[in-house]
């Protein structure tokens, strides 16, 4: 447990010499952002995900198949939306391939953008959002979140892909000492996992005792600050920022 701590910390506050300097707990914010997201798509707009495109195609699958409660025109809507976003986020990889820190602030800069327009239509719609509002909610979410999962993979830190945990998972048991292996980076691991966690429990917590616009404003709030803190503390050119470093 002391380990799992001390790696932990060292997660979150990175030695000068780390290669990926900040980028560890940015990245950890936006997995939190991922639960809170993917809150909202299952909860709030039945069933279906805009960031866990296995969830999406299994929905898919079993929506053909006649499973209640299932939408497979839904499902399709946030996998292609999906798809549109994860490439506007391969461009933004190949714009700023040289500049991590920038890669990074103008990714979630847009995504604050798309998550803006989620709060907009719901308030016009006074919290209802049946019909063409949750499709709308599904098209602007689902792009954010595949322009989240591109830019995470362009920037390619171990563990942090924001949006899924399948192989974090396997990697924390397949790669612990128990199995044989090295068990690198656990600490990293683990957060990632109680991220997504922390996030989800957040927003079904607030989706049941509050509105859906709490939990969309508490997203958009998480992005800007880390689209400014990417911008911020790349200003001064810091070796992290060029990838392999």
């Amino acid at each position: 447990m002391r380990t799992l701590l001390t790696d932990a910390a060292r997660t979150l506050v990175p030695p000068k010499d780390d290669r990926h300097g900040p980028l560890p707990p940015l990245m950890l914010v936006l997995t939190v952002v991922t639960g809170l997201i993917d809150a909202v798509s299952y909860l709030a707009l039945g069933r279906v995900f805009v960031a866990n495109m296995t969830g999406n195609v299994v929905f898919l699958g079993f929506a053909l198949a006649g499973a209640p409660g299932l939408s497979a025109p839904a499902s399709l809507v946030s996998m292609v939306s999906f798809l549109v976003g994860a490439l506007a986020g391969g461009r933004f990889g190949t714009r700023f391939a040289a500049h991590r820190g920038r890669l990074l602030a103008t990714a979630t800069a847009v995504q604050a953008l798309l998550v803006t327009g989620t709060v907009i239509a719901v308030a016009v719609a006074h919290g209802e959002v049946t019909g063409p509002v949750r499709y709308l909610l599904i098209v602007l979410l689902g792009i954010a979140m595949g322009i989240q999962n591109a830019v995470a993979r362009r920037l390619g830190v171990p563990d942090l892909t924001t949006t899924v945990l399948t192989l974090t998972l396997t990697g924390l048991a397949a790669d612990s000492s128990p199995a044989g292996g090295a068990a690198p980076r656990p600490g990293r691991r683990v957060l990632s996992v109680l991220a997504m966690f922390l996030g989800a429990l957040a927003g079904a917590l607030l989706l049941g005792h509050a509105e859906l616009l709490f939990v969309l404003g508490l997203s958009l709030l998480l992005l800007v600050v880390t689209s400014a803190a990417a911008h911020r503390l790349s200003a001064s050119d810091p070796a992290w920022i060029r990838p392999g470093s």
